[in-house]
Formats: C-alpha cells, structure tokens, sequence
C-alpha cells in the first residue's frame, strides 16, 4: 500500500477555497512577518467558518504537522480569539488569505491591534506594579549579595516592562521572537528604539543594578504623563532603591 501523502499548504487552500462553508483564511506566525521565514517555518493557518455551517473540512481540526498547522473555527469563535489572549498579537500580525466577508475578516484583524482604552490603562497599572515588584526585588537581591536571585528577578522585570510599554500605547506585546521585527516597524512612541532595546539585552544578561534604575526613571517619567502615579506613589520609600544612585555611584 502507498503511504498516503502529508497535507501541504497549498492543497489544503485550493480545498478550502472550494467550500462555501469558509469565509476566511487566515495566516500567522512567521510566514506572516515578512524577513522571519527560515526553513523550519510551518503555516500556522486559521480557518474560519460561517457560523453554524456544516463542511467535511472539520475532519481537519487539530492538524499538525511541519508543513502544516490548522485551527478551525466558527467566525464567532474568531472574533473572540485574543480578546484577551495570548493570540492577539498573532492575530493581530496575521495576514489574510481569503476574506469572503468583503473585508469582514480583515476588519476583525485590525480591531485585535488596538486595545480598548479603558482595558490599556487597567493593564498598564498592574504591569507597572509588576515590573516594579521584580525591579525592587532584583536591586535588594543585588545589594545583598544574591547575584543569581537578581539576574533572575532582573529578567522577570523586563517581561513585566515590555508588557507595560506596549499597554501604554494601546498595543498587545509581540512575542520575543517579534519584538525587534515589531519595534523596527512600528516603534513605541516616546522610546528610542535602539536604546531600548539594547538596556533589556544588557539588563537580561548581566542583571546590573544601574542600568535598570536609569530605564527605572524613563519609566516612571512615562508612567505618571499617562496617568499611573497612584500605583508608582503606592510603592513609598521604596522607590528610593528604585531610582538612579548618582551619589554613591551605584
């Protein structure tokens, strides 16, 4: 008997093209970034169905494969997806294959960009607290000899922090394998690029206590302009140990 053949990308799109149950198609990940495909890169595709609609194609859901990565799903179900999630930014990153909703689909990816503002601040609030949690955390371990807890904590803060600055303008937070293709496209305002992203390698690397209380300081000038100096002023003396040590030369 002949092995049967793996589902490629193209023979699975010229199937869903064919079935009127499909009103979108919808691709992510790196084949969706432009410059990020390497010859590991698999199609991570969407396939988005009309609500209610019956098609053989479901046979498919939960695929996997190298070539080929299928979510099947309602177009219900696909309004939903990341709102929140850790999808959102893929979605929101994604690029259309097949829009049978006479740019319904696309308008679904574009609303996933941008968070509500209310849901913004309300994120940006408990990521500065958590970034200050693990900065706070990451200076003492530093100051008491705990060399490996303050690289450790220093990296857990710069998760928090790139969360926050991402919150801060209204954005879900790439993930890390996108995060210098995101900001080199789309920078965060306010922010030097370069700079930024040259602080969290150093900082995620070496755990250095002066370098996190300088970019200590660009955050809390950015912060309280957008409104969060309730939670900053919350945190009291601390925010001493916080800050840049100019006089001792820490």
């Amino acid at each position: 008997m002949t092995a049967q053949r793996p589902l490629t990308y193209d023979a699975f799109v010229e199937l869903a093209v064919a079935d009127p149950a499909v009103v979108g198609l919808v691709l992510k990940g790196s084949r969706a970034h432009e410059g990020m495909i390497t010859q590991h890169s698999d199609h991570d595709l969407y396939v988005v169905l009309s609500d209610d609609a019956t098609t053989d194609l479901t046979r498919f859901a939960g695929h996997r494969t190298a070539e080929l990565d299928l979510v099947i799903i309602s177009l219900t179900e696909f309004r939903a997806a990341g709102m929140p999630g850790f999808e959102r930014y893929a979605l929101a990153r994604a690029r259309v294959v097949l829009d049978r909703l006479d740019g319904g689909i696309a308008r679904i990816l574009v609303d996933k960009e941008r968070l509500d503002a209310d849901e913004a601040f309300q994120d940006a609030g408990g990521w500065l607290d958590a970034y200050a949690n693990s900065l706070y955390r990451s200076l003492k371990n530093h100051r008491d000899g705990q060399a490996l807890a303050a690289r450790l904590d220093a990296a857990d803060s710069l998760r928090f922090l790139l969360e926050l600055l991402f919150a801060l303008d209204r954005r879900p937070r790439p993930y890390n394998k996108y995060l210098e293709w995101e900001l080199a496209r789309h920078p965060l305002p306010g922010w030097d690029t370069g700079v930024l992203l040259r602080a969290v390698d150093h900082i995620s690397a070496t755990g250095d206590p002066s370098p996190q209380r300088h970019l200590f300081a660009l955050v809390e000038r950015a912060t309280r302009e957008a409104g969060h100096s309730g939670v900053l002023d919350a945190w009291g003396e601390d925010l001493g140990l916080m800050r840049p040590q100019e006089q001792n030369g820490a």
